[in-house]
């Protein structure tokens, strides 16, 4: 069995560094691969026709997913994710600053499993990224 991974689309490298670094002082040693953008992170789950001739590879445990991205943003993602049959059952964790009620009930009804906000402050933000790791890596229970 191989270990539990994470996929983190963060386009913003500042973002991307505080959350691998939380990951890092939460003590989640998983393997986690940081997608910068939609296209980058569907490439990576090979959703894409440029890899439909691609042999499958390991899916992530849980995308961590954030919406205001270059390229694709993260609803388009969303909706790709849940389209296909590989990955529709896939954990989705929307992580993102934004506040917006739209994005909320858009990422919901795409299939999101978790809104979270990005806590401003640092310690916040560390809990945040621990209790996140607690429940998806450790808690939570995966089909198949």
């Amino acid at each position: 069995m191989t270990q539990k991974s994470i996929l983190l689309v963060e386009d913003n490298p500042d973002d991307a560094a505080l959350a691998l670094r939380a990951f890092k002082k939460n003590h989640i040693a998983n393997p986690v691969f940081v997608a910068r953008d939609g296209v980058e992170a569907l490439d990576y789950l090979q959703l894409t026709k440029a890899h439909v001739a691609d042999e499958p590879g390991e899916l992530p445990t849980v995308i961590l997913l954030d919406l205001k991205l270059p390229r694709m943003d993260g609803l388009q993602v969303l909706r790709h994710i849940r389209a296909d049959a590989r990955t529709k059952l896939l954990p989705v964790v929307v992580l993102t600053s934004s506040k917006e009620e739209q994005d909320i009930l858009a990422s919901y009804a795409l299939g999101a499993n978790s809104y979270i906000r990005k806590p401003v402050d640092y310690d916040q933000f560390l809990y945040a990224i621990g209790q996140l790791g607690l429940y998806w890596l450790e808690l939570n229970e995966l089909s198949g």
